[in-house]
């Protein structure tokens, strides 16, 4: 009876055995997901000061933008629902400020291209084998630590250049009745550069514009090309070395493979280009929000979440188009 008892209880948990599932063994997560992490670890900060200190802040200018503050006599004050009032004021009543964001506009399509092109133009440079190639990367960012603080106020009140030129006129006098500082070359000079060249007048005042501008496309691209030097970094040399032994030349080279494994840097770019430009302190639009927040009038915070809103807009258009041509290599 007890061999019987031991036969089936064996037998038994032979079965249980044999229909038990395997344990899976938890694998390690993977490169992808560690970095995912390690990403989210290193914006935390930034993100517990957005919620706890800036979002408050938010909340409450889109509530003044939508009320009338109206102070209490002995203090404080009370709030009165103005619906989108102020929101039409400043775009219908206030001719001046949809003028200033148009040229304001314009001014970023003509200043993001030229600072794009420069900073892509010297990240190549650098990234090539050279003597010192260490210190031509310091020079060309030392612009952009001089750019911040006092330098920055200086350059966006333009004192430097009203203490050269004395007054109204402006530059240092070469002696010719003209002034040094006032335009590098001239739209004539482009256009007797390029005089066997059949290109349009819009270009040639383009050109023109990037050249007489030099001083804050260079102000303005240490980060771009610091960016762009890292993306270029990160191609594997042996890409190069493939398209090398196929016969590539230098400029298929780039247009094949530098410039589509960049692209995503290129987009990168762009946006803290646009970025920057709306928030600089030389900004026309900028500038006049400043001045209507200064004289305390009811239409600023309906105006700054207006350019907010447009700035939004146009890197929203950008990454739709751009979105098209960005490459991004998989290293799965």
């Amino acid at each position: 009876m007890n061999k019987a008892q031991n036969l089936k209880s064996v037998a038994a948990s032979a079965n249980t055995l044999a229909t038990a599932k395997p344990k899976r063994e938890k694998r390690p997560p993977s490169l992808t997901k560690r970095k995912a992490r390690a990403g989210w670890l290193f914006v935390l900060p930034f993100v517990i000061g957005i919620l706890i200190v800036y979002l408050p802040i938010i909340l409450d200018s889109i509530c003044y933008s939508f009320f009338q503050i109206i102070t209490v006599r002995g203090g404080g004050y009370t709030l009165e629902f103005m619906g989108l009032h102020y929101y039409k004021q400043a775009l219908v009543t206030n001719a001046t400020f949809g003028t200033t964001l148009v040229s304001g506009i314009k001014q970023l399509l003509v200043d993001t291209p030229m600072i794009l092109i420069f900073s892509l133009f010297i990240a190549v440079v650098l990234n090539q084998k050279m003597l010192g190639r260490a210190a031509f990367r310091a020079i060309f960012f030392i612009p952009v630590v001089l750019s911040t603080g006092l330098m920055e106020t200086i350059n966006a009140s333009d004192t430097l250049s009203d203490y050269m030129g004395g007054g109204e006129g402006g530059g240092i006098s070469d002696g010719s009745g003209g002034s040094a500082s006032t335009e590098i070359v001239s739209a004539m000079d482009i256009e007797r550069l390029f005089a066997g060249v059949k290109i349009g007048a819009g270009l040639v005042d383009y050109v023109a514009n990037a050249v007489n501008s030099i001083y804050d496309i260079v102000n303005r691209s240490g980060v771009q090309m610091l960016i762009f030097l890292a993306g270029l970094q990160g191609i594997s040399p042996s890409i190069y070395e493939a398209s090398s032994i196929e016969g590539a030349t230098a400029w298929e080279t780039f247009w094949k493979i530098t410039f589509p494994m960049i692209s995503p840097m290129i987009l990168v770019n762009a946006i803290y280009t646009i970025i920057d430009s709306f928030t600089s302190q030389s900004n026309v639009v900028m500038k006049y929000i400043a001045g209507i927040y200064e004289s305390a009038q009811e239409t600023a915070t309906a105006m700054s979440w207006i350019y907010f809103l447009v700035i939004m807009a146009i890197i929203g258009l950008f990454v739709l188009i751009a979105s098209s041509f960005v490459f991004y290599q998989k290293r799965d």
